[in-house]
């Protein structure tokens, strides 16, 4: 890998070198196409025994197969990765539950708690081995330019090798960068969706999203934790390699003034608050790192792509955080968009053509529309507390528990696996 520094031609610049940037180009590196990485933070290296961060993802079978895929899985398993065999789920107003187990699938695990700083260190690794990428990092986008192209759909043999490239990119430094794709993969405040105006639908919940990790008395059992409470769901996530671990990160969806308030509390104050919530499941809280909090919104962009653009991950969409899943859809953006672009490259169809990005367009707008309104239904079934809606969500957790099949379906769609 190399840091260019004069003006280059690339196939496709990909702006955001986090999760899911990342993959992609992990993923489209053995194909020989000539990538850029555009990252404006390359975060610390790991030190063994650290302090866990708080930002962590429950990264699903499916997207385990992805980073094998990329050829990063056994990277991020050197550093730090927390495999879950179970799920409970409860309603904190009520009896209803439901037990999901690993054994159940005949697997060894539901899925992997891992810190988002482990996933991207693994993958700017593996694109450091590459000689078809090449990282500008740190560095931020200063401009972004897409010419018209009379001929969008053209086959690659039908360019001359001396049309200017339909993009054109100039970074904070000076370099230009020229390729017939721009990817934004740069987070909810997307510069590239942001910049070419590309429509962008929001809906503020009203919550924020508090994190920290702690310590608790009971170990946890290799075990994700989730109370639905009216204010919001509370998750305890499992970190450490083993069941007999004690530490949790902690996911707790609040109303905004709420959590605002729970991160000013005193430690002793905060910690007996947290457990009095999780209703002391993993007995006393011991033990608390910092908090923070972050607003929750959902959102989706109008379009994904327009010729020579395509958005994917937080860029193309945000959801609630439940339980730390969100990071498996842009994982799985990524994905559908290497594939897409694979095949255009063997059919000698260009990357950047409308025709073929609506392709990864249309196979993943419905799957992250269907996910955020799922988490939405979730939001108004659990947070209205009328004795009715409280007795149909309470036998139908009881009702799934006891339906193996249908618990079954559950556990594999949230895994990734399908049905």
């Amino acid at each position: 890998m190399s840091q260019q520094q004069n003006s280059e031609k690339y196939d496709l610049v990909i702006v955001g070198g986090g999760m899911v940037g990342s993959t992609l180009a992990c993923l489209l590196a053995p194909h020989h196409l000539r990538m850029a990485v555009i990252e404006t933070f390359i975060p610390p290296d790991y030190v063994v025994d650290e302090p866990y961060d708080l930002r962590v993802s429950a990264i699903s079978a499916a997207s385990r197969e992805v980073f094998e895929q990329a050829g990063v899985w056994d990277g991020i398993q050197a550093r730090r990765v927390s495999a879950y065999e179970n799920m409970f789920v409860w309603d904190a107003t009520g009896n209803g539950q439901i037990h999901f187990q690993a054994a159940e699938l005949g697997v060894a695990q539901l899925g992997h708690l891992i810190e988002n700083r482990m996933i991207q260190l693994a993958l700017l690794e593996r694109l450091q081995a590459s000689d078809t990428v090449d990282l500008y990092a740190p560095c931020r986008l200063q401009q972004l330019t897409i010419q018209a192209n009379p001929n969008p759909n053209e086959q690659m043999s039908s360019i001359p090798a001396s049309a200017a490239a339909p993009v054109q990119i100039r970074l904070e430094d000076g370099t230009m960068l020229s390729s017939d794709l721009v990817v934004g993969a740069d987070g909810a405040h997307s510069f590239v969706r942001q910049h070419l105006n590309m429509g962008w639908q929001s809906e503020d919940y009203g919550q924020k999203g508090l994190v920290t990790v702690v310590e608790t008395s009971k170990a946890h059992q290799a075990t994700a934790w989730q109370c639905f409470m009216p204010t919001g769901p509370l998750a305890f996530l499992p970190l450490g390699d083993s069941p007999f671990a004690h530490r949790s990160s902690i996911v707790w969806s609040l109303p905004a003034d709420q959590a605002d308030a729970y991160l000013h509390q005193d430690e002793p104050t905060f910690m007996q608050t947290l457990g009095t919530a999780f209703q002391h499941r993993l007995g006393d809280i011991t033990a608390v790192s910092q908090r923070a909090a972050f607003p929750l919104k959902g959102a989706q962009a109008q379009d994904y792509v327009q010729p020579h653009v395509a958005l994917l991950g937080d860029a193309a969409h945000t959801i609630h955080p439940l339980a730390g899943l969100g990071a498996n859809l842009g994982i799985k953006d990524a994905k559908q968009l290497a594939e897409v672009l694979i095949q255009a490259k063997q059919q000698q169809r260009a990357l950047g053509a409308y025709s073929t990005l609506r392709r990864y367009e249309r196979a993943r707008r419905g799957d992250n529309l269907l996910t955020m309104k799922t988490m939405e239904a979730f939001k108004l079934v659990f947070g209205n507390q009328m004795m009715p809606w409280q007795m149909m969500r309470n036998r139908g957790l009881q009702w799934v528990d006891q339906a193996t099949w249908l618990k079954q379906r559950f556990m594999r769609q949230a895994m990734g696996l399908g049905i």
